[in-house]
């Protein structure tokens, strides 16, 4: 990974890697969206309700994932100071929270028809609540210091205490009695989950995945873009203080 720790080697690889990341997330998209809601049948207890699911499981795990890769990169930046593993998590944060976001939300307009309510405090919903406000969290922390490195260790430590949420998150129905499903896809055994209905939702969460990269290189390229302005007017502050004293 220090091959990459080159922000010009960077920017030259992931102007490669972009154009193809965001062509795959639009076909993946338009491909999985016309599966999900032409090619693939209701469900004989939910109906055409079920067609939330193929937003609403890829978000979920997107949300997981990337929390994740920012744990993994977060720890990669404190423990063996990977320039671009802190630029990395600052950059996926976002994107995380969105689909998280998207989650919660989807989540509610399924839960309503099916449960009831648009919300319970189930130990699910509320786990992957709290995902969210760690994003959030995070976020607000990377941005209240001065210093973008200070900044960047603060959010790296709370990111990786977060992390003890995500195994919360994946075994809480199998943990504690809760309205929400047991997992049908990634499960021991295999999915549980007819053939017409697992690939489109597999082909949507390629095409959330695909989307991820595609946003995350440009906040990254971005966020590079940044420090290096940064720099230039510090060093041109440095020198206009040494010439004038």
């Amino acid at each position: 990974m220090h091959r990459f720790a080159n922000p010009a080697r960077f920017q030259r690889l992931s102007a490669v890697v972009l154009p193809v990341a965001a062509g795959a997330a639009v076909v993946l998209l338009v491909l999985g969206l016309y599966l999900a809601l032409a090619g693939s049948p209701a469900d004989y207890q939910q109906g055409e309700t079920v067609r939330i699911m193929y937003v609403h499981v890829p978000a979920a795990w997107m949300g997981l994932a990337i929390y994740g890769a920012m744990a993994v990169a977060s720890a990669t930046g404190l423990v063996w100071r990977h320039p671009l593993a802190d630029l990395f998590t600052k950059a996926a944060a976002p994107v995380g929270a969105g689909f998280t976001a998207i989650c919660l939300v989807s989540g509610a307009l399924w839960g309503a028809p099916m449960w009831g309510t648009w919300w319970v405090w189930d130990a699910r919903l509320t786990s992957v609540l709290v995902l969210f406000f760690l994003y959030l969290g995070y976020l607000a922390l990377v941005n209240a210091f001065d210093d973008p490195n200070r900044g960047a260790r603060a959010g790296g430590v709370l990111v990786l205490v977060g992390a003890i949420n995500l195994p919360i998150i994946k075994f809480s129905v199998d943990w504690w009695n809760t309205l929400h499903q047991p997992a049908s896809v990634l499960r021991m055994g295999g999915p549980a989950i007819d053939p017409a209905m697992l690939w489109p939702l597999m082909v949507m969460a390629l095409a959330f995945a695909a989307c991820f990269v595609s946003l995350v290189l440009l906040r990254l390229r971005a966020e590079i873009a940044l420090r290096k302005v940064q720099m230039i007017r510090l060093a041109q502050a440095h020198a206009a203080q040494y010439t004038g004293s």
